[in-house]
């Protein structure tokens, strides 16, 4: 390789590091070659290049770039993992033994949580989300709650603000109950409440977060209401809390899941 080629190939991995430890929502070019040392024109070329090659995509029409998909398949795919379901999988078969109950895997997907995947319990349940696939606003039922809870700052109120009215007409929270449940779940760490929204049926949900402390996903728990009284209530987060953290550590941050969680329900689960 000539001298330019690799120093063109320096250029871009080191655009790559950059956006890879920037915003997720994307960088401006002043502010990536402020970060690189490389001045505006040669980042503005490489960056061109890695868009040409799937690495690095345009925020829809802004000015701003970020690692686009391809690079997060190619990543995922040479830290040979599972992605999140399949870590995940284990976790899910576990509680429902331990527990004798139903066991969800959500995760984020703009606005609401999307069941990924749930192992099915002996007691007859309805759930928010129903089956695989099933997907409710971000707020609504106990995983979802605990997703939101642990989002950003900025990405929480923009779910709320959008989320509020979609609440309401499903008969959950108004923008004061909900507060107060984010407050909530944020001080104990976990989501335990019963509504009243599906009569007879409680459940639990726990965060699973990322390095940075941010909700990617929540296992939670449906069951019948007396089933998470008394004592067994503690006991049953300690369990799901002791299990999302299990799979927190084997978290792939290249996972597309984290990124497109809908593309991975094609495969059956294991």
């Amino acid at each position: 390789m000539s001298e330019d080629g690799v120093s063109g190939t320096r250029r871009a991995l080191a655009l790559l590091k950059v956006l890879g430890a920037g915003d997720a929502h994307g960088m401006r070019l002043t502010d990536i070659a402020s970060a690189s040392g490389i001045t505006q024109p040669s980042a503005h070329r490489a960056l061109k290049v890695l868009m040409a090659e799937g690495f690095v995509e345009q925020v829809d029409s802004s000015r701003k770039y970020r690692l686009a998909l391809d690079f997060f398949v190619l990543a995922a795919r040479a830290a040979q993992s599972g992605g999140l379901r399949s870590a995940a999988k284990p976790a899910l078969l576990r509680l429902s033994s331990t527990l004798s109950d139903s066991i969800f895997l959500l995760v984020r997907n703009g606005f609401d949580a999307v069941c990924l995947d749930r192992v099915e319990g002996p007691f007859p349940i309805r759930t928010f989300t129903g089956d695989i696939g099933g997907k409710v606003p971000l707020g609504i039922g106990q995983g979802s709650l605990a997703i939101l809870s642990f989002l950003p700052e900025e990405e929480r109120e923009a779910v709320i603000r959008f989320n509020v009215p979609r609440l309401l007409d499903r008969g959950g929270f108004d923008e004061i109950g909900l507060r107060m449940q984010i407050q909530n779940v944020r001080k104990t760490g976990f989501c335990s409440l019963n509504t009243g929204l599906i009569p007879g049926m409680a459940g639990v949900g726990v965060p699973i977060l990322d390095s940075e402390g941010r909700a990617v996903a929540a296992l939670s728990i449906g069951t019948l209401s007396e089933r998470l009284e008394g004592d067994r209530l503690p006991l049953v987060v300690d369990l799901i809390r002791s299990e999302a953290e299990v799979i927190a550590r084997q978290l792939n941050p290249f996972d597309p899941t984290l990124r497109y969680p809908t593309r991975s329900l094609g495969v059956e689960a294991i």
